[in-house]
């Protein structure tokens, strides 16, 4: 990708985020992004092609994460390391105002695909399994939805102390 596309790419998340996808034109993107709106269509050919683009972005950004837990196989560290992906995020500013922002454009667009979590969702269930949990299913999707809760906590709260949080969930999932 070049730098003008990211330039794009990461002004339309933002003004995606914050002015709303049905509000915000190719033209605010361009002005924002320093490039002309044609610019903008060459690449991407228009605002759902913007919003395709930001989609596959995160679900880069998501192998990526995804990638150290679900080669592991001692199933107590996938537990672990899913838990530290949100630490991870928290104290990374850029990574936390990209998925911040990625959140913020699901909820408006609502555009959700669990296929996304799947890979993680897996490792977790052969976790569980591996550990003699009854229901090793249910409990992969508990785990998932704690993470999405304490994202969006993580997100809307100015005071959320997620490396506490997270310390006590990597101490109650201990063997």
């Amino acid at each position: 990708m070049t730098e003008k596309q990211e330039k794009i790419l990461n002004a339309a998340l933002e003004l995606f985020a914050e002015e709303g996808y049905g509000s915000t034109s190719t033209s605010k993107i361009a002005k924002k992004a320093g490039v002309s709106e044609g610019l903008i269509f060459r690449h991407f050919t228009n605002k759902e092609g913007l919003l395709e683009a930001i989609s596959k972005e995160g679900e880069s950004r998501l192998k990526v994460l995804f990638a150290n837990i679900v080669m592991e196989s001692d199933p107590q560290e996938v537990i672990n390391k899913t838990f530290r992906i949100a630490s991870e995020i928290a104290m990374d500013s850029e990574q936390s105002h990209f998925w911040k922002l990625q959140y913020k454009l699901k909820w408006e667009t609502e555009l959700y695909d669990e296929k996304k979590m799947e890979p993680i969702r897996n490792a977790l269930t052969t976790a569980f399994e591996k550990l003699g949990y009854q229901n090793p299913e249910q409990e992969a999707d508990i785990l998932l939805l704690l993470l999405d809760g304490l994202a969006t906590r993580y997100f809307l709260s100015d005071n959320f102390d997620m490396e506490n949080m997270i310390e006590f969930l990597l101490i109650k999932y201990q063997e």
